[in-house]
């Protein structure tokens, strides 16, 4: 097989590239090694930045999600049994979120690729990839109980922390910057309707708790908890008893219960490779950066890679210039560390740490006051929860 450009993975940063470069002409093939129903149905993010939604309606891929989608004006912080709204267009010039699972911006591409884009291989396991610092790189692979080969100008490796893509970075370029946090989520999926109608961020002495959603009548929490905690440890009791715990407050706000459908418990992990290009082999999304959940960064800091070289490469084939490939890394790299520092600063500011004491606990509580007194300091927040510029 041969093509322009070979995108591993059928994430949303596979999937988003592969429509934009179809819209723009340029030939791609996308290699996914799960099968369709996997990825349709993995749960992930669900927090969608402006600038995120912007790229998807100019891509032809927001119609359910402006139809479905939760358009979200603010967020909540609540501290010492207090509430505080960020106002974020307030804030921002307009800005704000919509809530829209990974899930369906992934069906929805899928839906696409398949009725107008190229070729997209479910089940297809990329190997490895070859020659990237020569002319045409190859990304071997199998498919359907046989191995073939496709060779393209370009590879994308958009296939998340464990694919081969960032293996096949010599050593003597790459770098990693890590952190691994002291605690993980446990989150659970209810059939009942949100308890509020925009995003709850609690900090309490017995750890971070979030209440968000997926739709009106389904919601999506989270609780801290402590690293290699089991998701069937916790009885569904002690998850709404925990919950309410921690989010309550001093008026008469009540947390709504109902079924729990699902369980699962994510680690929490700050994560960079450097740099994201290797001659022809490039890096986007969890391939080369993961965020801790708190910041809602992950799938909107794939949207900014992709937007970044796909514009990169239609600049190549119209001018014939590399400038903007050339700059692609380090370009991405400036939106990755905002990101990476919004997502730290979030965690350390909800989160009790399990050796932390009194003074630490202060500390947190008076970093949100000033958040909720402060013009400057919420509005620092809004904008960078709203989303960095895209590129």
């Amino acid at each position: 097989m041969r093509t322009t450009v070979g995108i591993i993975g059928a994430g949303p940063a596979g999937l988003l590239l592969a429509r934009l470069l179809h819209r723009a002409g340029v030939e791609s093939v996308v290699l996914e090694g799960r099968d369709r129903a996997y990825v349709e149905h993995r749960q992930r993010a669900g927090i969608l930045e402006q600038g995120t939604v912007d790229v998807l309606r100019a891509a032809g891929a927001g119609r359910r999600m402006d139809r479905e989608g939760l358009r979200h004006d603010g967020i909540e912080l609540r501290f010492d049994r207090r509430r505080h709204r960020v106002d974020l267009p307030a804030l921002t010039g307009g800005r704000s979120v919509t809530v829209y699972a990974q899930t369906e911006v992934c069906k929805d591409l899928i839906a696409l690729q398949l009725e107008e884009g190229g070729p997209l291989l479910f089940e297809a396991e990329a190997l490895a990839v070859e020659g990237a610092e020569g002319g045409r790189p190859r990304v071997p692979f199998r498919h359907q109980g046989r191995e073939d080969e496709l060779e393209c100008d370009y590879v994308v490796g958009c296939d998340g922390f464990w694919g081969v893509s960032r293996a096949a970075f010599p050593a003597a370029v790459s770098r990693v910057f890590e952190r691994t946090y002291p605690y993980a989520w446990l989150g659970v999926l209810a059939d009942v309707a949100p308890s509020h109608d925009e995003l709850v961020y609690a900090r309490h002495d017995r750890g971070f708790a979030l209440l968000s959603m997926r739709s009106p009548s389904v919601s999506r929490l989270y609780l801290q908890v402590p690293v290699g905690t089991e998701a069937g440890a916790w009885d569904d009791e002690r998850i709404w008893d925990e919950l309410e715990r921690r989010l309550e407050t001093d008026d008469d706000w009540r947390l709504e219960r109902g079924p729990i459908t699902q369980k699962s418990v994510t680690p929490m992990r700050s994560f960079v490779h450097e740099p994201m290009r290797h001659g022809r082999l490039f890096l986007a999304g969890d391939a080369a950066h993961i965020v801790p959940p708190t910041g809602a960064k992950g799938l909107n800091l794939a949207v900014g890679d992709v937007v970044t070289l796909a514009r990169a490469l239609v600049h190549e084939r119209s001018t014939g210039s590399p400038d903007l490939l050339d700059a692609y890394s380090a370009t991405c790299l400036r939106r990755v560390w905002q990101a990476e520092r919004f997502s730290c600063d979030m965690t350390a500011l909800l989160h009790p740490a399990p050796d932390a004491g009194d003074f630490e606990g202060r500390l947190q509580l008076a970093r949100l006051e000033r958040i909720a007194t402060t013009p400057s300091a919420e509005t620092d927040l809004a904008e960078a929860y709203t989303g960095f510029p895209l590129g």
